[in-house]
């Protein structure tokens, strides 16, 4: 039975192969995509992927049934900590401006395995967003013509009683993601450019529904009269607070276009700041005029604004406000399929994913093969599928994108540089480097047949400290963590942190509901998780981290990606166990991909060193007379035929 279980070094190699990072080439800004997009194209991209339907639904279905007038405060908390995780975005886009958004961020810095799961997410995320904003738009417009379409498709065509499918075939939802696709697929110019039209017409909209929205107001709908500002209490906001994250998912749009910006460093962290910035203002401007327009416990939540200005006399700014609300929907499927063959290419152009989808059309430089067939399957969803089960998966795969991301900025920063030898010429030597030699008292060594070079220095009393390595005013308290390699120490900090958060929210969410805890075991399991939250944050912070850089960088590293990490975990949990079902019965198809295809068919994989049966190490010391000691080194198994033993030489050089 023994022979049959796997040795502890094969064990060792499978679990480096999950968790293998990104080899990022030398020039980051060669790309075959198009590098044609403006800071000002980011961030209309960006407001489009924020400002959706949600502008329209949303504040008045919260303000309504969920916080009241403080539906305001909300969109404020929810801004802020929508801030957090596109800050660390901001700077992930600006060092890595490649295509790909949380997946590349999480594969340069974590592992293979946790990006294909991220990418996989972001996949079903974008495919079910996109279908359910199209449906919205299907029903908003069918609404303007009193139902005539819904009407005219449930008598020529029938309806459906089937578990998980529409009742009626949608097939206008179908052909607007068509022509959608269409236009996609001519190149990131023309996307954006329509998406300057629809962006520029719907914050027309929204400007005129600012200006007339004060105009109308009544302090008085604020008063005790009507229920007060905050009917709901404390809790109603943060329960509000929830649900109103949900509206900033869009900005990440930005970070997957990093590709095509021109000048990445500085256009991405701008545009998502911008975006972010006026996607908040909008959404707490239209809260305040449209719960001063009328009373917020009148207000109808399908549509709210349309209702408010109806009810005030001004019936045709309603006709203002639809195709306002159709145009912000247009910006959002947009930014849907803008983003979403992007993420596929880069996982394909990895190895992970099926490589047909890495193929870049020489004209347009945009991979089109993945815009259509991306394109009509989430039409195919769009027109036979009930969405309304499925819409709570697009929160859990965000967050748990924005989690990774977080985690990775402090993965990132307290990692040491990499620096890639070049790689030798075809049949010949590695091409010497191109810096000094080493100075006196440094140990070089090189692997002849193998083609590295490693510089060798163990001296701990220099005064300048890598990053990963403990600072040393904690030397004297924390020597014993010195013998640990430079980043050791803050990656299992970083795991630790992460499950001491997840203890601590579920204590938060699940102890006096679900586990019924008494007072005292939920108060001391609450100090427990806290203080190794807190202990783990203090163990990561101890120790150097990168110097600052020429692109952005996010700060307060590491409390605010921790304090990012903690609410995305608590908002996760929050979710129905339904929707953690189908996450799980999606990740598990996931790992049937990852280990049928991604895992053989890696760029890593391929990149990883093949065993030598005979090397030569050379080790040149820094003394005046230079020596090379030359030993054969035999495989472990059984020495190779016509080889010696062993076979030692010296000689002078």
């Amino acid at each position: 039975m023994a022979r049959w279980l796997p040795r502890s070094a094969d064990l060792t190699r499978f679990c480096q192969k999950l968790n293998r990072v990104k080899t990022l080439e030398d020039d980051m800004m060669e790309t075959s995509f198009n590098r044609c997009l403006s800071t000002i194209d980011l961030t209309l991209l960006g407001i489009g992927g924020m400002v959706g339907s949600g502008l329209y639904v949303l504040t008045g279905t919260v303000a309504k049934e969920i916080a009241g007038p403080a539906v305001i405060v909300s969109f404020i908390i929810a801004g802020f900590a929508s801030l957090l995780a596109a800050l660390c975005y901001a700077e992930f886009g600006a060092r890595v401006p490649k295509t790909g958004s949380a997946y590349m961020f999480t594969y340069v810095s974590v592992g293979e395995i946790w990006a294909f799961l991220i990418g996989w997410n972001v996949l079903l995320e974008y495919m079910i967003g996109g279908a359910a904003v199209a449906r919205a738009w299907s029903g908003y417009l069918d609404s303007i013509f009193n139902h005539k379409i819904k009407n005219f498709t449930e008598t020529h065509v029938g309806t459906w009683q089937v578990p998980f499918l529409a009742h009626y075939p949608d097939f206008l939802a179908a052909a607007i993601l068509l022509v959608v696709t269409a236009f996609i697929s001519f190149g990131a110019k023309v996307s954006s450019w329509l998406n300057h039209v629809f962006s520029a017409i719907s914050m027309g909209v929204i400007l005129f529904i600012l200006i007339m929205g004060f105009v109308l107001a009544q302090p008085k709908n604020w008063s005790a009269q009507e229920g007060g500002f905050a009917p709901y209490g404390l809790s109603g906001i943060m329960a509000g607070t929830a649900t109103c994250f949900y509206a900033f998912v869009g900005f990440d749009v930005i970070a997957a276009s990093s590709e095509e910006a021109r000048n990445p460093q500085r256009a991405v962290p701008r545009a998502i700041a911008f975006s972010l910035g006026l996607a908040t203002g909008a959404y707490i401007l239209v809260s305040v005029v449209l719960t001063l327009m009328v009373p917020w416990h009148t207000l109808d939540p399908d549509s709210a604004l349309a209702d408010a200005f109806y009810r005030r006399g001004y019936a045709w700014a309603g006709f203002l406000v639809a195709a306002g609300s159709i145009c912000a929907m247009n910006t959002v499927l947009l930014s849907n399929l803008f983003s979403l063959p992007r993420i596929v290419y880069a996982m394909a152009e990895d190895g992970l994913f099926f490589q047909v989808f890495s193929q870049v059309h020489p004209r347009t430089q945009v991979p089109v093969i993945g815009i259509v067939v991306f394109g009509l399957l989430m039409a195919l969803l769009a027109l036979v599928f009930d969405l309304e089960a499925l819409v709570q998966f697009l929160s859990i795969g965000t967050l748990l994108a924005y989690t990774f991301v977080a985690a990775s900025i402090i993965v990132l920063r307290f990692q040491q540089q990499k620096v890639d030898a070049p790689a030798p010429a075809a049949g010949g030597r590695p091409s010497p480097e191109p810096h000094e030699g080493p100075s006196a008292g440094e140990l070089k060594e090189y692997e002849s047949f193998s083609d590295k070079l490693q510089l060798v220095d163990r001296d701990k009393s220099k005064e300048h400290r890598e990053p990963g390595q403990l600072k040393a005013a904690f030397e004297p308290y924390l020597e014993f963590l010195s013998d640990f390699y430079p980043g050791e120490v803050v990656t299992v900090a970083v795991v630790t942190l992460m499950v001491s958060a997840i203890c601590l929210c579920s204590i938060l969410v699940f102890g006096n509901t679900h586990l019924h805890l008494p007072t005292w075991s939920y108060s001391l399991l609450l100090v427990l998780f806290s203080l190794g939250f807190l202990l783990s944050l203090l163990l990561i912070w101890a120790h150097e981290q990168q110097r600052s850089t020429q692109t952005f960088q996010i700060p307060l590293v590491p409390l605010s990606p921790a304090l990012s990490i903690v609410l995305n975990i608590y908002l996760m949990l929050k979710l129905s166990y339904m929707t953690w079902l189908r996450f799980a019965v999606w990740l598990l198809l996931g790992l049937l991909v990852y280990f049928g295809y991604g895992i053989w068919h890696s760029k890593e994989n391929l990149r990883e060193p093949r065993p030598q049966r005979v090397s030569a190490r050379y080790v040149v010391f820094p003394s005046g007379s230079l020596e090379e000691r030359v030993q054969a080194v035999q495989p472990s198994s059984q020495p190779a035929a016509g080889l010696p033993d062993t076979d030692t030489e010296d000689c002078k050089r």
